[in-house]
């Protein structure tokens, strides 16, 4: 089926079709801005899409005509029979929750170059749905996803900035994030509160060297338990000896705060310790 935003709607009023708010479900229903995530996106006929929540099927249908193949999630088997209307021949939905599923079972059968995820992510999980990719293993080349707009600030927010934490520096550790572009709340059916922006995550080619990861991430972790608080006073229980000798490498010292530490100096004092 072509899409069109009247079309989407249509189908929604002739099957009847409610909204859960347990899903977090808002459809997009303005081709520009589809368009403008397939062009950005850079899918090719080798790429391999997985899509979380399609819902009514607006862009994943224009996935399809991009993609080698899609391979879609829904959670809700209500929106069957409107999904399986609008979608191409080489897309697969499988409905389960995707928290749930084992991914790397799933995609086994596909051939492809490129593995990238593309959704109009549920504003309640966009975390952790992004941190399953990373703890299976999923070897996802790009990930890019429309999200909350004060979520996306987080997850591309650089040091010194209200927004920067402990998540940032992770996600930053995988992967290099930008974001794509702004959308309005307007462009959902039905009317979100909140704007969204649509954020890339391209996997790093050469990640910084970490001796220990689980090191790292626990550094991190304590680093910004009380964010108003010194690196001193959040590391009490580490070597501030070894803390120190790093900081003062970069003219800085324990008084200093984590929101004012790049993703290096963390790397650099994780090995350290």
């Amino acid at each position: 089926m072509e899409y069109s935003p009247n079309k989407i709607k249509n189908l929604l009023d002739k099957e009847n079709f409610h909204f859960k708010k347990k899903f977090g479900q808002n459809f997009i229903v303005d081709k520009n801005i589809i368009n403008n995530i397939i062009n950005k996106s850079e899918i090719d006929k080798e790429t391999l899409v997985i899509e979380v929540g399609p819902g009514a099927g607006s862009l994943t249908s224009e996935l399809g005509l991009k993609a080698k193949n899609v391979l879609a999630y829904e959670i809700d088997e209500s929106i069957k029979p409107i999904l399986e209307k609008n979608i191409t021949h080489n897309t697969e939905i499988i409905y389960k929750d995707f928290l749930k599923t084992n991914i790397s079972d799933d995609i086994k059968k596909y051939n492809y170059q490129k593995l990238y995820v593309i959704a109009n992510l549920p504003y309640y999980i966009t975390t952790p749905i992004i941190m399953k990719l990373i703890e299976d293993k999923v070897p996802v080349d790009k990930i890019v996803v429309m999200v909350q707009k004060e979520v996306g600030d987080r997850f591309k927010a650089k040091p010194n900035t209200k927004d920067y934490n402990s998540l940032s520096i992770y996600l930053n550790y995988y992967f290099d994030i930008k974001k794509l572009l702004d959308v309005s709340r307007n462009v959902f059916l039905p009317k979100p509160n909140v704007d969204s922006i649509v954020i890339e995550f391209k996997r790093k080619t050469k990640k910084l060297k970490l001796k220990d990861e689980e090191i790292f991430f626990k550094l991190i972790k304590d680093s910004f338990r009380q964010k108003r608080k010194t690196i001193k006073n959040n590391l009490r229980q580490y070597n501030l000896i070894k803390i120190e000798e790093i900081l003062k490498k970069h003219n800085l010292d324990l008084s200093v705060r984590a929101e004012s530490l790049p993703i290096e100096i963390f790397v650099e004092i994780a090995n350290n310790l």
